[in-house]
């Protein structure tokens, strides 16, 4: 093992079949109850981490358990699902910092989680509660400057705002607020012209975080492009801003090299390194589904089987098994592209990655990450990633759902 390599070299690189491996249910279903236990051990609901939000805090383990209780093959165990879920988020909802209402960053990923699982447990006054104060956010990213840092990006910008709307939507399967989301699309489409115009950048739309015109799923132009994909019926009734859209997509299509894309404008030129899906393709894929599903475009799908072929051999990573910048975050991209295309072998792909992280290759040399049991970084996404694997059909890379 090269110690220069971000990744774990894979045995099976040369070959994209992978004989024998079907889905191993009882397997999963072991291991990730043992990454359940190991967290209920080690993090109690009280142990929050101020401003952390869905990505470190207790949010996410609570994101997790709402997650699990919704999956058909665990139907035995659902209630037990929930009432944790509710148990993780109630000291968050406590002590919630109403200055900071970003999605993935701050207030409003800890009332979307909460107004699922008292959803989904039927308590329909807290449901309504939180639902309603989580509506009401939409007002402060309908102003011009809600950040010092960026204010589309999907951390703690209008991008992430509106993929928790989505997502909150279809699983509690009320309507969307239209009117509110529409109205943070025509904004944010502002914005990056804005920013393009006063730069000069060869893309249509731009952004940047911390002035940095970050490319990937994090805080870049790739994740804020698929928010705009996603919102049912934007593009058709704002039709003038199809080709400003596509024009965007096709922007950073073009920078795909052996297929990756470089993580900031500032690294076009140079060799992509991260296979990440913070930055790199493992989170730019979400873009191009996206977008194949809403062009019909075959080089969008094209773009997606480079994807998840530079991840089947460069995406066993060193950093840990999380999503952000861990094997689980890599894996997701398989099990959509199953999703995308039936082909078997992207899901004997993502099994592999998950049999990769039980081996002492993996547990003895991959890094700890410094939150090992939070939901980006950790293994509370890793338990997701599990969960889909055992329900394929039904898989998506939390709050990116491309379906």
């Amino acid at each position: 093992m090269s110690s220069g390599l971000r990744y774990f070299p894979n045995p099976y690189a040369a070959t994209k079949l992978i004989a024998n491996y079907s889905n191993p249910e009882n397997e999963i279903k072991k291991f990730l109850w043992n990454l359940i236990s190991n967290i209920q051990k080690n993090v109690q609901p009280r142990d929050i981490i101020p401003g952390a939000g869905l990505y470190l805090s207790t949010t996410g383990i609570s994101y997790m358990f709402y997650h699990l209780s919704e999956n058909t093959l665990m139907n035995e165990k659902r209630d037990d699902y929930l009432n944790s879920a509710e148990e993780y988020i109630k000291p968050a909802l406590e002590k919630i910092n109403r200055e900071k209402p970003y999605f993935i960053l701050g207030s409003a990923g800890v009332y979307a989680v909460a107004t699922a699982v008292y959803h989904a447990k039927g308590d329909h006054d807290q449901f309504h509660k939180y639902g309603q104060i989580f509506n009401q956010i939409s007002e402060y990213f309908k102003q011009p400057d809600v950040s010092n840092c960026g204010a589309d990006e999907l951390f703690v910008g209008r991008a992430g705002y509106i993929m928790g709307a989505l997502w909150l939507s279809k699983k509690t399967q009320t309507p969307l607020q239209i009117h509110d989301i529409y109205e943070l699309c025509n904004i944010i489409i502002k914005s990056g012209k804005d920013y393009a115009l006063k730069h000069q950048t060869q893309s249509p739309l731009m952004y940047s975080y911390y002035d940095v015109e970050y490319l990937g799923a994090a805080h870049g132009l790739s994740s804020i492009l698929q928010c705009i994909l996603s919102v049912p019926g934007y593009l058709n009734e704002n039709p003038e801003n199809i080709h400003i859209v596509k024009e965007s997509v096709d922007y950073l299509l073009s920078l795909q090299t052996d297929g990756n894309f470089p993580a900031s404008t500032d690294e076009i030129g140079y060799e992509a390194k991260l296979v990440h899906w913070c930055h790199g393709a493992p989170g730019v894929f979400y873009l191009m589904a996206k977008a194949y599903l809403v062009f019909k475009d075959a080089k969008y799908l094209e773009s997606c089987e480079k994807m998840c072929d530079l991840i089947w051999r460069n995406g066993l990573l060193k950093k840990g098994p999380g999503l952000c910048h861990g094997v689980s975050g890599n894996g997701y991209a398989f099990l959509i592209m199953y999703r995308l295309t039936g082909n078997q072998d992207y899901f004997r792909r993502a099994i592999y990655f998950y049999k990769f992280m039980d081996t002492d290759t993996f547990k003895n040399n991959s890094r700890a990450p410094d939150n090992p049991y939070s939901l980006y970084e950790g293994i509370a996404g890793t338990v997701c990633f599990l969960g889909d694997l055992l329900f394929p059909e039904n898989a998506s890379f939390p709050f990116s759902d491309i379906f």
